[in-house]
């Protein structure tokens, strides 16, 4: 019922849009107030502070299904769950009810402030830095590569609260968009995802409450590690939904393109390349829905386990399946897949995102090695 009711919204309110967000790389604003109306922006948050309370699961098919259309549009509800979850996993009560019930209400987007311009991969190696001054912090530094960056009122952001520390010396804070001193960089150009603003936050002096920080000072690498196995997950499920979006386009396109006097689905060349590219698809769903099971029955305190691996796992075998999957796609269409007029080329680009977002799949096999089940 779930997949069902949002694959319509998907397609009546989503898609007519997706080919315009790319092409003129602008927020899918249309997307926000459906998602919003249908309180489906930020399905995970819990009960008691407004949202939805969706599992794990249902949250992966709601992103599934809204990148299945547009990839732009799916990164709402994957970023707002990113954003908020280290106050869900970490923050204080107040916290909690200061923040995820404007989210839940559709107020305010949150986004992930970790990556800088000299440390990605190598994420403990950030510079920006929390000073403490009595009841406040004040933060300084730059953070690059901010999905939403600009549009959400809400930035979860680590910062280096004890140099000397390295990992164990960093902290996590919630700025807000409207703080003195909080500014953006102009919107990077890119070759997919082109409606979802990825922007550089500036920090100039940014002076917060005490209150603000997600749990204990030191423990905010731990909190956006141990977020990110919860939302690679949700990654993975984007590039499924980009993946089953090219594959049920190419499918259609095949049945109705004729060659040498009849349909090029009838060849067996072709048919091979449709079993190929559903059966990977199929393997990727299953490992990400096992991995989101498993997310939940961690976030309800059911041990780590091998979530660290699962995630990992899942994010990079279903993202390198959605850019195997895409480009096959195009090549099913030929030259029609390589024009803009279609969509298959936009999911192409769109896919290779996937691969590295929320950690590279390099250092995806690095986690798992080091995560060995």
């Amino acid at each position: 019922m779930l997949r069902d009711a949002v694959r319509s919204l998907a397609e009546a309110k989503i898609a007519p849009y997706a080919a315009a967000v790319d092409e003129e790389a602008r927020f899918p604003q249309e997307a926000l107030d459906a998602l919003t109306a249908n309180d489906l922006h930020a399905v995970h948050v819990p009960e008691e502070y407004g949202g939805g309370g969706a599992d794990a699961l249902a949250t992966v098919i709601v992103i599934e299904e809204v990148a299945r259309v547009c990839a732009s549009s799916s990164l709402i509800p994957a970023v707002n769950k990113l954003g908020s979850l280290p106050v869900i996993l970490s923050g204080s009560e107040e916290l909690k009810k200061k923040y995820l019930g404007p989210l839940a209400k559709g107020d305010g987007m949150f986004s992930y402030c970790l990556s800088e311009p000299d440390a990605g991969s190598d994420a403990a190696g950030m510079k920006t830095k929390a000073v403490r001054d009595g009841d406040f912090w004040v933060l300084d530094g730059v953070k690059r590569w901010i999905t939403n960056a600009g549009v959400s009122e809400y930035y979860t952001v680590m910062a280096v609260t004890d140099p000397a520390k390295r990992s164990k010396g960093i902290s996590a804070f919630v700025v807000e968009k409207s703080d003195a001193g909080v500014s953006f960089g102009a919107p990077e150009k890119k070759l997919g995802i082109k409606g979802s603003p990825t922007r550089e936050v500036y920090l100039d002096n940014v002076r917060i409450p005490a209150d603000r920080m997600i749990g204990e000072e030191g423990t905010g690498f731990a909190t956006a590690m141990k977020t990110l196995d919860h939302t690679r997950i949700t990654i993975a499920a984007q590039a499924l939904g980009i993946a089953q979006g090219a594959l049920d386009y190419a499918k259609g396109y095949v049945k109705e393109r004729k060659q040498f006097g009849k349909s090029i689905a009838d060849f067996q060349g072709i048919q091979f390349m449709l079993a190929d590219m559903a059966m990977k698809i199929e393997a990727a769903r299953q490992l990400t829905y096992a991995a989101a099971a498993k997310s939940e029955r961690v976030a309800a305190g059911g041990g780590e386990g091998d979530l660290t691996f699962q995630g990992a796992a899942a994010k990079c075998f279903a993202s390198d399946v959605a850019m195997e999957v895409t480009t096959d796609a195009v090549q099913l269409l030929g030259g029609y897949g390589y024009t803009r007029d279609y969509p298959v080329e936009r999911m192409m680009r769109d896919a290779k995102i996937t691969q590295i977002y929320e950690g590279t799949n390099q250092v995806q096999r690095i986690v798992m090695a080091r995560n060995l089940p």
